[in-house]
């Protein structure tokens, strides 16, 4: 689910000659709170509603492409729809990761209703996973006795780099998989199955980094200017990928499509994604029974839940699912870690020092509603 092959770049390869060049420049990552939100043009949408929508689109997705859109009914009264234009289909041509990806929006979306005292009600509407529109939902009133908070919401954060080693503490894994130990498992980096995805996890990126179609595609979804990553408020910025200081100057001023192409950009992403694997707990698996909308959508409803639950625990996580997108490295996944079922989520995980704030951009509500 945006996350595949980042970026890190090799400082010196262009110098500041000018000094006046570098003040005209792209000087400074474009971070989320940098975004200010204003008030809706669109008289529709009560303010609860448009906070709720909101919130729920602070979900994951793969190239943080946000495959959602909403149809207005009525008040409080929706259909949450599948994006098409936001298709990743080098990389995910059945619409799996799409619908898992809705499954994570959908889970913001009732947590959201919650904590402003709603209650949702479902009703599935897609039989596949290229259906436009997937659920209805409405949302009544009522007096909530546990609000979800939030704040978990908003400081949801992918995390890309240093991971501690130490491998997850009983009691913490223990908090993270609840009730929900059927679906959820967990190979620490030392066992032989993390070993395996480690090593599976290099090759896929490889494979897919020289495979043109997937490249490509990640290059229609990385805004390397501040202009772009305005304008569109999806995708991959610099600061998503974790490109800071003068690394990411070069990359906002001097990187465009064409660049991705490049034998060198995909070495560095793959030299990056060598360290990735070196730096971690473990992975954590998460699956499900079958292939159906509604079990694709509870097992995004699930990864979030988990993704939620982290932070409090100084855990991170990373999904890194290239494995299950290369098919020569999916068939013998099941085998190789010991697990039957349709996995449906690999992320990879660990402690972290320091927590960073969350830096992905969001599209404005006005901009992902349908009449």
């Amino acid at each position: 689910m945006n996350r595949k092959q980042f970026i890190g770049i090799a400082a010196g390869a262009i110098g500041v000659t000018v000094s006046s060049s570098y003040l005209l420049s792209d000087r400074s990552n474009l971070l989320r709170q940098d975004i200010k939100l204003k008030d809706s043009n669109n008289i529709t949408l009560k303010p609860d509603e448009k906070a709720i929508l909101y919130l729920s689109s602070l979900a994951p997705s793969g190239h943080n492409t946000q495959p959602w859109f909403f149809q207005y009914l009525e008040p409080y009264h929706w259909i949450i729809g599948n994006d098409k234009s936001k298709w990743l289909p080098a990389i995910d041509p059945t619409q799996r990761e799409t619908i898992l990806s809705i499954g994570a929006f959908i889970q913001n979306l009732e947590y959201a209703a919650s904590s402003f005292g709603y209650v949702c009600h479902w009703n599935l509407l897609a039989n596949t996973n290229q259906d436009e529109q997937v659920v209805e939902v409405k949302l009544n009133k009522i007096e909530s006795k546990s609000p979800f908070n939030i704040s978990r919401i908003k400081d949801r954060r992918t995390v890309r780099s240093n991971f501690l080693n130490d491998e997850l503490k009983v009691e913490d894994l223990q908090y993270l998989v609840s009730s929900e130990a059927e679906f959820i498992h967990y190979l620490p980096a030392i066992g032989k199955e993390g070993k395996f995805v480690n090593e599976q996890t290099i090759v896929a990126n490889r494979l897919q980094t020289y495979r043109e179609p997937a490249q490509q595609e990640l290059s229609e979804w990385i805004r390397f200017s501040t202009k772009d990553a305005d304008k569109y408020r999806d995708g991959l910025t610099t600061a998503s990928m974790e490109i800071e200081g003068f690394s990411g100057w070069i990359v906002r001023n001097f990187y465009n499509k064409d660049s991705v192409m490049k034998k060198d950009f995909r070495e560095v992403g793959l030299d990056k994604v060598k360290q990735q694997v070196s730096e971690s707990a473990g992975w954590i698996l998460i699956t499900s029974k079958d292939n159906s909308v509604a079990t694709l959508l509870e097992s995004g409803r699930r990864m979030q839940r988990l993704f939620l639950k982290v932070r409090e625990k100084n855990i991170a996580i990373h999904p890194m699912t290239q494995i299950l997108e290369e098919s020569s490295t999916r068939q013998m996944l099941n085998q190789a870690v010991g697990i039957s079922e349709n996995i449906q989520f690999i992320l990879r995980v660990g402690y972290l020092k320091d927590y960073p704030q969350p830096v992905s951009l969001r599209r404005p509500v006005d901009w992902f509603i349908r009449a």
